[in-house]
């Protein structure tokens, strides 16, 4: 197994029958953890870039299988933002160093093509120095086009699955994979940096289903790979399911890190909410960026995608010294730096 850790290590790629054992191996963790540590130190050093999320709808037009903000969901008290409080947390977030916004919601129709633009214009137009990240769903190319020209620079998208059949039993009849990578491709056409990623341990999901995830992000070749445990929510009907492994989670950001060096990879909430040194094992296993939570704290707890999940009455403040405390004590250092993906053809740092 150390030998398949060195060849990853090497030539960013193994083959499949390689991936497959090194995913359902348990035993060599601890090496697979020093092994991206130390590619993510020569790429990055012990930065870790922080985004401020703002989540700024609850409503959603879809009905994942998975998802607290579903359609369906009809026990959810929802919300909206308006510009001025989308505007008030990133005037918030700036004070406290963050220099990337990213505005996150359901698939909500009420916000238009019109109205995401004067948002995102009026954000460029006050924070010149910050990166405007989306992640608002499928959008058809001319909505990406339209959110890029004024002043978005980066779109998350997760592909939650790459491969067909378990997509379908994740998503209703009228969502599609194809559709989801057509979008994906889009956005990388247009000029975004990209983002995407998948759920670990979703149901029906297979050892197989995971190597077709690491295989289509090496077609896609995305700056930023989120990844985390699946969790199940109570008003879905999913709410019965096992929650996904943490231990399996941080051995795909370990070999994310390996085959993507230069990527971005967030510890993320799920982690957290999985274990309470969850973010700090994601960053001992490769991650390299924390996303604390700039939404008002009145309406934290509304977006619920999955159950328990943690951070839903911190003021920005407090979550920004916290998270501080937690990066530090995992042995790095959160920058307040815009945090640009380092590109393919860079050399990584001496």
């Amino acid at each position: 197994m150390t030998a398949i850790i060195e060849q990853l290590y090497e030539t960013r790629d193994i083959p499949d029958t390689e991936l497959k054992l090194l995913i359902e191996t348990k035993h060599y963790d601890r090496e697979l953890f020093q092994y991206a540590d130390k590619i993510r130190k020569e790429y990055y050093g012990t930065d870790v870039y922080v985004r401020g999320l703002i989540e700024f709808t609850n409503y959603c037009k879809n009905d994942c299988f998975y998802c607290g903000i579903r359609q369906s969901n009809r026990n959810l008290e929802r919300y909206r933002l308006s510009k001025d409080e989308i505007l008030s947390c990133c005037e918030i977030g700036y004070k406290l160093g963050y220099r990337t916004f990213v505005l996150q919601g359901g698939e909500d129709p009420f916000y238009t093509d019109k109205r995401i633009y004067e948002i995102v214009s009026e954000i460029r137009k006050k924070y010149t120095d910050c990166a405007i990240t989306l992640s608002i769903g499928e959008k058809p190319y001319e909505s990406y086009e339209t959110f890029f020209k004024a002043g978005a620079n980066r779109y998350l998208l997760r592909h939650e699955t790459a491969d067909t059949e378990h997509y379908a039993k994740l998503h209703p009849a009228e969502m599609s994979l194809e559709n989801r990578k057509n979008c994906l491709r889009n956005l990388k056409k247009i000029g975004y940096q990209v983002g995407s990623g998948f759920m670990v341990g979703s149901p029906f999901q297979t050892t197989d289903c995971l190597i077709k995830d690491l295989r289509f992000l090496q077609e896609l070749e995305p700056a930023m790979i989120g990844i985390g445990p699946f969790i199940a929510h109570h008003e879905t009907p999913f709410n019965r399911f096992k929650n996904g492994d943490l231990q399996l989670t941080l051995r795909l950001v370990g070999i994310l890190r390996l085959m993507f060096p230069y990527a971005l990879i967030p510890a993320t909430t799920a982690l957290g909410t999985a274990d309470p040194q969850g973010r700090e094992m994601g960053l001992r296993a490769g991650a390299n960026v924390v996303m604390p939570n700039l939404s008002p704290v009145d309406v934290r707890k509304k977006y619920e995608l999955y159950d328990n999940k943690i951070c839903t009455g911190d003021e920005a403040a407090e979550c920004r010294a916290c998270l501080s405390r937690r990066v530090l004590s995992a042995g790095y250092e959160i920058v307040t730096d815009i945090g640009h993906v380092r590109s393919l053809k860079e050399q990584p740092k001496k």
